[in-house]
């Protein structure tokens, strides 16, 4: 079924009331220029309050440094007013990459992400005269690696009836060991320790939307040390961010973590037992409690698995060639998104939260951007696809109060069809001369 676009405020206002949802909005715009300080040891202050999500462009050199691609992809970031870049999944090891484009960050290609980074800071200088803060999101990709083109290389922190069956993966498709477990800090040590030879103010120990250190978060069916109890399935993530912590002080040290799954219980993290459309986020606060008493200053929340529910955390309005259909507004999965992460951010309201996932409400964003920020729901306001499609949205925002409905994403799923199909990834409506759908 399809849903029309909203073209007015009060069109959205009529859809919220027609649905029984709510969504904050303000007409005074001027909250998301405020600046906004977090961290107790080391403090950094952004000069505003719009963030750049990390999106995947997969277009790395062939030993995954950063292309001629990349270098414009973030240098339109950096111009584009938002006052944090957070930077893309980054793979910690060889076989962590989901795509053999992805960018992997190794002592042998250090220097190009440093001058990647010192670019993209010199360029935010000239257009917007301000420093922008940067996080580096390092992952390993788990049960979605694909290192090899065309050769998918799954590495299962536990089985899941619904992914496996996905994927086509065996009932007997191994997992990986605790042994090999115990190692991943030090190859996130590793890669934290390069990122700050680069530059970088922080990076990110990615824990969301499927990968390797999410499905531990699930994983009661898996035995041992990082299996079964909360304890054990959230250990290597506060290790691994302990590690860190401690042996790269430079750094502040975050996450990009998914509250909510949407994966049938037991298998996801943040879902009621009897429902899982419905969320639980008790462990996801106590997690989120547990990671603030470890030092973590900023969180980035996240939902679903985009590879299996992509709706949850990108609601849209043209579904992606063999993504499992669904039928729901996608106001809906707007609203839930602002809501789970309201739930968290004021369960800890010290720590600053990024709000997300509004994309598909295109030129009508700027008001319940305000609203989430002015209400508390969230301190930042990022943007993933919408940075794909309209890097120079936080600037419009800020400068002349609106966003071009001219250049806006439309939420069609064409970057997500470049992803799923190993291509390089970015706006196929916006950016057609650099990108372009496969035949």
């Amino acid at each position: 079924m399809k849903y029309p676009n909203l073209k007015s405020y009060a069109e959205l206002e009529a859809s919220l009331k027609q649905l029984g949802l709510t969504l904050p909005m303000a007409n005074d715009l001027s909250i998301l220029n405020a600046p906004l300080t977090f961290g107790k040891q080391k403090q950094y202050t952004l000069a505003n309050r719009f963030i750049v999500q990390p999106m995947e462009g997969f277009d790395s050199g062939s030993d995954g440094e950063p292309s001629e691609l990349c270098y414009r992809r973030y240098e339109r970031f950096a111009a584009g007013g938002a006052s944090l870049i957070w930077f893309e999944a980054t793979a910690i090891l060889p076989e962590a990459r989901c795509n053999s484009q992805q960018l992997w960050l190794h002592a042998k290609n250090v220097a190009q992400f440093a001058d990647l980074l010192k670019k993209s800071k010199q360029v935010a200088r000239q257009s917007c005269g301000h420093e922008i803060i940067t996080v580096l999101q390092l992952t390993h990709s788990g049960r979605f690696s694909k290192p090899v083109r065309g050769v998918k290389s799954p590495i299962l922190a536990q089985h899941n009836e619904l992914l496996d069956a996905a994927q086509k993966l065996p009932p007997d498709y191994p997992l990986i060991s605790d042994d090999e477990l115990d190692r991943l800090p030090d190859a996130f040590v590793r890669a934290a320790k390069l990122a700050a030879q680069c530059g970088f103010d922080g990076v990110d120990i990615k824990a969301c939307h499927g990968y390797l250190l999410n499905e531990l978060l699930g994983a009661r069916t898996r035995k041992g040390k990082y299996g079964d109890s909360y304890e054990n399935r959230t250990r290597l993530l506060r290790e691994t961010i302990s590690r860190v912590r401690d042996e790269v002080p430079e750094l502040f040290v975050t996450t990009r973590l998914s509250a909510y799954d949407a994966v049938k219980y037991p298998w996801g993290f943040g879902v009621s037992q009897d429902d899982y459309k419905k969320w639980d986020l008790t462990e996801s606060k106590q997690l989120v409690a547990d990671l603030t008493a470890l030092g973590v200053p900023l969180l980035n929340i996240a939902i679903g698995i985009p590879f299996f529910n992509p709706h949850y955390n990108r609601p849209y309005s043209k579904q992606a060639r063999n993504a499992l259909p669904y039928d729901e507004n996608p106001l809906v999965g707007v609203c839930r998104y602002v809501e789970i992460v309201r739930d968290i951010q004021a369960s800890q309201p010290d720590v600053p939260m990024v709000g997300a996932g509004t994309a598909w409400l295109r030129h009508l964003t700027p008001k319940v951007a305000a609203g989430i920020v002015a209400s508390g729901s969230a301190q930042l306001f990022g943007q993933g696809r919408g940075s794909f499609a309209y890097p120079n949205a936080p600037k419009d925002i800020l400068l002349q109060g609106e966003m071009d409905i001219q250049q806006v994403c439309m939420t069609c799923s064409g970057c997500t069809e470049l992803m799923r199909s190993e291509s390089p990834t970015g706006c196929v409506i916006r950016d057609v001369g650099f990108y372009r759908l496969p035949e």
